[in-house]
């Protein structure tokens, strides 16, 4: 199949948003095959079909590289507690948080799961989303991880969306294994993730070092285990304070590490020397009335590469609209527009590890987003980004 884009402002990602202001891409085969000025479309194209934009902004298809998007269950209730004063980690102490989400996707089938999912998917589509990231960590047994696992590898069959799956197991101290968080590691988290390697269930590998979580000497067996799998790994790091997470990640070479609001200097200075990528999740940030800031100029300073994601889950970020984080980056922590355009395309495939998504060139996947937008600064700058007028797939468009 093969298709021509023109009449389009071309937003190409490459150093900066790299516009042309009246552009044009080929595609043929799933593939980015030209891209440059409307009028300069070589010969050999003139015979494709083609697809005007109508002077309308196109994009990389977005990539949410930080969701953990199946779950059963509903938290609710946290969101009213929360504004009553309870802070996140008394609600996870008292049962709540991520251990309510456990119990309702135990209780869950796979079938259940995927149709509780795949509303959220559909919206997540409608807001851009071309490539996402799903993560388990709501089974915390061999069992339930594998079926959410296999749940989240079932939604690309589904829609017409790509997957990358990533085992985290290691969420969250399950209370049967309350005081004994390195056996968890041992008897759950990592013969979870042979079992999920075995079936080809996995992508990448994550954790949440924290205190109401994992400390990084008790996650070193896993990220052991999943190097000599041949898995990449990231983790949730700094999210509620600085347990030198991200310098244990970077040291692991960790594709990212995510949240980072309570990072240090010496974290910042390792992810850097590293080339690991800083995942800001806003909405969990807005949702937990969190003060602390990422420390997005050390970042910059440093040249630490910034992603933005959603975070959709059921507790403390239940948002499926990647231009909806975009403009909460900005408007939250000081993020440019074409800082979080950059975070959603060609920063988040870092963070995911793709080097063939993100941006718009010769060899990458057709994957794009036609806006009713003239600009770039237009998809963060609008609460919930402007409409998404069309998007291609694989170099399928759907209008």
């Amino acid at each position: 199949m093969a298709l021509v884009v023109t009449d389009a402002v071309v937003a190409t990602m490459q150093g900066g948003t790299g516009l042309i202001p009246s552009g044009a891409v080929v595609l043929r085969d799933g593939r980015i095959l030209w891209v440059g000025a409307s009028d300069r479309i070589p010969d050999e194209y003139q015979d494709i079909e083609r697809h005007s934009c109508d002077g309308r902004l196109v994009t990389p298809g977005l990539i949410d590289c930080h969701t953990h998007a199946v779950w059963a269950g509903s938290r609710a209730a946290e969101f009213e507690a929360r504004l009553n004063g309870a802070s996140y980690e008394e609600i996870a102490r008292a049962g709540g948080g991520i251990l309510s989400t456990v119990a309702a996707t135990r209780a869950a089938s796979e079938s259940d799961l995927i149709a509780a999912t795949l509303p959220r998917l559909d919206q997540m589509i409608a807001s851009g989303a071309t490539t996402i990231e799903v993560k388990s960590g709501y089974g915390l047994t061999v069992a339930d991880e594998l079926k959410m696992l296999r749940a989240a590898r079932a939604l690309e069959r589904l829609r017409p969306i790509h997957v990358v799956t990533t085992h985290l197991a290691a969420h969250a101290v399950p209370p049967d294994y309350k005081g004994r968080a390195a056996d968890y590691i041992a008897e759950v988290a990592i013969p979870s993730l042979r079992a999920a390697h075995a079936e080809a269930l996995v992508d990448q590998v994550d954790a949440f070092c924290e205190g109401i979580a994992f400390s990084s000497q008790e996650l070193a067996p896993l990220f052991s285990e999943a190097r000599g799998l041949g898995l990449p790994v990231k983790l949730h790091a700094e999210q509620l304070s600085d347990r030198k997470g991200a310098v244990f990640a970077a040291a692991e070479g960790a594709l990212s590490c995510d949240h980072v609001e309570y990072i240090g200097p010496d974290g910042v200075a390792a992810m850097a020397v590293a080339g690991t990528v800083a995942v800001l999740l806003p909405g969990a940030f807005y949702s937990l009335h969190e003060t602390q800031l990422p420390p997005v100029a050390a970042f910059r300073a440093a040249g630490v590469a910034m992603a933005v994601a959603t975070d959709l889950n059921p507790g403390t970020s239940p948002m499926a609209s990647l231009p909806l984080a975009m403009n909460m980056a900005c408007t939250l922590f000081r993020l440019t527009p074409a800082e979080a355009l950059l975070g959603a395309t060609v920063q988040a495939a870092r963070a995911l590890g793709l080097t063939d998504r993100g941006s718009i060139a010769p060899g990458q996947r057709a994957d794009l987003c036609l806006w009713d937008a003239t600009h770039p600064a237009e998809i963060a700058w609008r609460i919930g980004g402007p409409k998404l007028h069309a998007r291609i797939f694989g170099g399928r468009l759907d209008a």
